[in-house]
């Protein structure tokens, strides 16, 4: 089974006489080296790029989470069985998924996600993670057909959400009549990358993938959420919301977004529900967080993430999967749990809902909302020359459909401040 997780789709050698890198460290090599991955210095994190010079971007956000992957693999080394630590990533693989979980995020953040996701309704939906898989999967210029041409192991590491899109309703018109936050995309794969899913999930048997691509459905929107993903996805997820929770919660203290009057407020129901030790260290560390001096805030953050690092564990999760990479995640015991979502909590209710945060956020969506309908409007006079060609052969190969994913993948591919200067260009006199 190793040989095929470490397949490409291309199933083709490169010319590298006396390469000795493995599989994982040309992955990386590829992530690393992509236009997608370098246009993440210019996309927004939570804060708007621009803003100030001392936040995360998306970038830098996904430089920790790798860090904070590998640290993850270390402790499980130490502290699992032998026979569940053959299955763990090596580092290489882990840095690799963690470099490129977010290549496939829009300009805006969030916020643009939801404006492109309205504007594709009809032709198959946007959803960030998707875009990710579809980047790595066929769009980004290392293969002609199959973009990072990575290895069906990387891919699997990078399916958060390994189902297609659900059924989805008609837009009301060129701009929704409410808010855009109403129209959050279900976690899912685009139908027209349904093959590159299929390829991935090749070497699992029937009852696995039956088993792996399980849904809940749900009454309202999104209509769907996907129940389980792949050992190496887990671990990647994991220093995601480690890297949010945590770093993204010291942007807010040392920006002044985050007051320690709203700490402790948010706190004041979080503690009492934690065991003692665990209470009592927070409370400690909440003081250190909004201390003066700057080491004490840095020894803080660290201790934080020391929290969720040394206890994570690896937990059966698909006790009747045959295939190891599906059958265990990494994941954090119940009270770890809880503290990681409050952290999360109190940086989107008063960093992320901030009506200063939000007012850039409406004025990003709408941007993306015109931006679009321009180049639907006229794509041959309004697109670049190279984009032209790629939509010409979409209209002709598959309708309208497969030409709007053209302009969809073009617009997600923007920077924060491309998508500006494009929208100034088109309507600012």
């Amino acid at each position: 089974m190793t040989a095929l997780w470490q397949q490409r789709r291309s199933d083709a050698s490169l010319h590298r006489p006396g390469d000795l890198r493995t599989p994982w460290q040309r992955d990386r090599a590829r992530v690393l080296h992509s236009a997608a991955f370098r246009r993440l210095q210019s996309k927004t994190q939570i804060m708007n790029v621009g803003e100030n010079d001392f936040y995360r971007t998306r970038l830098t956000h996904s430089l920790e989470a790798a860090q904070i992957g590998a640290s993850l693999i270390n402790q499980l080394q130490q502290v699992s069985a032998t026979s569940k630590t053959d299955y763990l990533p090596d580092w290489n693989l882990m840095e690799t998924l963690c470099l490129a979980h977010d290549i496939g995020h829009p300009p805006f953040g969030h916020g643009g996600e939801a404006a492109l996701h309205y504007k594709m309704l009809e032709s198959g939906g946007f959803e960030g993670n998707g875009q990710t898989f579809r980047i790595v999967g066929k769009l980004e210029a290392y293969h002609p057909e199959h973009g990072m041409d990575l290895t069906r192991r990387t891919l699997l590491g990078l399916l958060k959400y390994p189902v297609l899109m659900p059924p989805l309703p008609a837009p009301a018109g060129p701009k929704p009549s409410g808010s855009l936050n109403q129209w959050k995309p279900p976690k899912a794969l685009f139908h027209c990358d349904a093959d590159l899913l299929d390829w991935v999930l090749a070497p699992l048997s029937d009852n696995d993938l039956a088993l792996f691509q399980s849904v809940e459905l749900l009454p309202q929107a999104p209509g769907q959420k996907s129940l389980y993903k792949s050992l190496d996805a887990s671990l990647m997820e994991l220093a995601d919301d480690i890297a949010y929770g945590v770093h993204d919660l010291e942007d807010a203290v040392v920006t002044g977004t985050l007051s320690v009057s709203q700490w402790e407020s948010h706190f004041e129901t979080v503690t009492p529900e934690l065991p003692v030790s665990l209470a009592t260290l927070i409370e400690e560390l909440g003081e250190q967080l909004f201390a003066r001096e700057h080491h004490r805030r840095k020894d803080a953050i660290g201790a934080l993430v020391n929290i969720f690092v040394t206890t994570v564990r690896l937990e059966e999760v698909l006790a009747d999967a045959d295939e190891p990479l599906i059958r265990y995640n990494a994941t954090l015991p119940e009270a770890e749990t809880y503290l990681l979502k409050s952290l999360k909590d109190v940086v989107f209710e008063h960093v992320i809902n901030d009506p200063a945060i939000q007012q850039l956020r409406f004025r990003s969506q709408n941007m993306l909302l015109d931006l679009f309908s321009a180049l639907h409007t006229d794509p041959l006079r309004l697109l670049p020359r190279n984009t032209q060609q790629r939509w010409r052969k979409a209209m002709e190969e598959q309708g309208q459909i497969g030409a709007d994913r053209v302009l969809c993948d073009y617009v997600a591919g923007m920077t924060d401040d491309y998508a500006e200067r494009m929208y100034r260009n088109l309507f600012v006199v």
